[in-house]
């Protein structure tokens, strides 16, 4: 896909910035009342949630009804677990092959052009697909990440709305600026006097309560001896798409194994895609407990976010789980390396984000198209299995403290 986008993705942008200096030259938007907003956020689920509260922008705005969503087929199940937009309005993009995504785009900027959107915000990182999408939807406002100076990936100049990328500002409130950014004059942009909300609203998963049943009762198929015990989840993300993010997963075994002796009546569930299934289910395999159940591959997605709502605490890298944790009750543990957890962890006060901060961490980002020459990520083999024990410890020790009446000791 990064090939494609850059091999193919470059040249199209620049003939269709050329393309742009003809047919709207002279062309300039003045901030207007817009219609429709759509935005484009074809992967990266967790980001997906981060965007919540610029789409609550946008709702506020436009309207429910008059706000959209492109996003890779693979990924729209996180906007339908938000319930933040009607489910008519998400318009996905199959993935499979690269004639299917070519397909399935020019079917969505038809769907998108047949709309009648007036504004798109390309929430995308410096990408070219997603550059090329926003302009031939015909919008009369996009709002998107420019390069001024060529430091980062070339894109043309696609956007009516041009703003710098700021490594300085969490990703949801660069998000929120976005859409706010369509309010102004975009003349004066990339610079407009716009503070992003500090305490932003949280996007919330609410299970029914045959939800609830029905994941109690699969926990219970899978041991029968679990009842109502506290359950922590360990997500090791052995098939995650960017390995450098992994924590060394025999560190979770490990973990599990230090959690069962010091708190006996606490289960432990490994949790992960069917692609991950294998890996997982040995790690399961050796902590050698009966009080660990291999869940990975066992639940759709919508069924992990009930299991978050039945769970007290979460241990994973960064990653989407990280963020659809968010939007429950459980406590979260963030492995932070490659990435930093200023812009990227999620804003949940049941988050807490562990990272080492070595010298060359974080090392990827928008500007180099989130790949790194590191070949061993010692950023997280610095996180050793005492540190995130005790962050777990500290957090289940409250959750004990408060659910027994006492007050906890933070």
């Amino acid at each position: 896909m990064q090939r494609a986008d850059r091999w193919v993705g470059a040249p199209l942008c620049a003939i269709l910035t050329f393309l742009r200096r003809i047919f709207e030259a002279g062309a300039r938007p003045e901030p207007r009342q817009v219609q429709r907003i759509l935005f484009v956020k074809f992967a990266e689920q967790g980001s997906t949630v981060l965007a919540f509260p610029a789409i609550r922008r946008a709702i506020e705005m436009v309207g429910r009804e008059n706000v959209y969503f492109v996003v890779f087929e693979d990924n729209r199940f996180v906007l339908d677990a938000m319930e933040v937009i009607p489910v008519g309005n998400v318009i996905t993009i199959a993935t499979k092959n690269l004639f299917g995504l070519a397909t399935g785009a020019l079917r969505a900027v038809l769907q998108v052009r047949k709309i009648g959107i007036d504004a798109v915000v390309d929430m995308e990182f410096l990408t070219r697909f997603s550059a090329i999408l926003t302009f031939t939807t015909g919008a009369k406002s996009r709002v998107g990440f420019h390069t001024f100076f060529g430091d980062g990936p070339y894109r043309g100049d696609l956007m009516t709305h041009r703003l710098l990328y700021n490594p300085h500002l969490h990703i949801s409130q660069m998000f929120e600026a976005m859409v706010e950014a369509l309010t102004r004059d975009s003349a004066v942009l990339p610079t407009f006097d716009f503070t992003p909300s500090v305490n932003q609203p949280l996007a919330r998963f609410r299970p029914s309560p045959s939800e609830l049943a029905e994941i109690n009762a699969f926990l219970e198929r899978e041991n029968p001896r679990i009842g109502s015990a506290p359950l922590v989840l360990l997500n090791p993300n052995a098939s995650d798409l960017l390995p450098l993010r992994r924590w060394p997963p025999l560190r979770y075994v490990q973990l599990a194994r230090r959690l069962l002796e010091h708190y006996p009546e606490l289960f432990i569930g490994f949790t992960g895609a069917p692609s991950e299934t294998v890996p997982n289910n040995q790690l399961a395999d050796k902590v050698g407990s009966d009080r660990v159940i291999r869940l990975a591959g066992k639940t759709t997605l919508r069924q992990v976010l009930v299991l978050y709502t039945r769970s007290a605490i979460l241990v994973t890298n960064d990653s989407g789980p990280a963020h659809f944790a968010s939007m429950t009750p459980i406590r979260v543990v963030t492995l932070f390396g490659p990435e930093t957890p200023a812009l990227f962890a999620a804003r949940s006060p049941n988050a807490t984000a562990l990272w080492a901060g070595i010298a060359c961490s974080p090392c990827v980002n928008a500007y180099n198209n989130r790949q790194s020459v590191c070949r061993n990520n010692v950023c997280m083999q610095a996180i050793t299995v005492d540190d995130v024990f005790k962050e777990v410890s500290r957090i289940y020790d409250s959750i004990k403290m408060a659910t027994s009446g006492n007050s906890p000791a933070e």
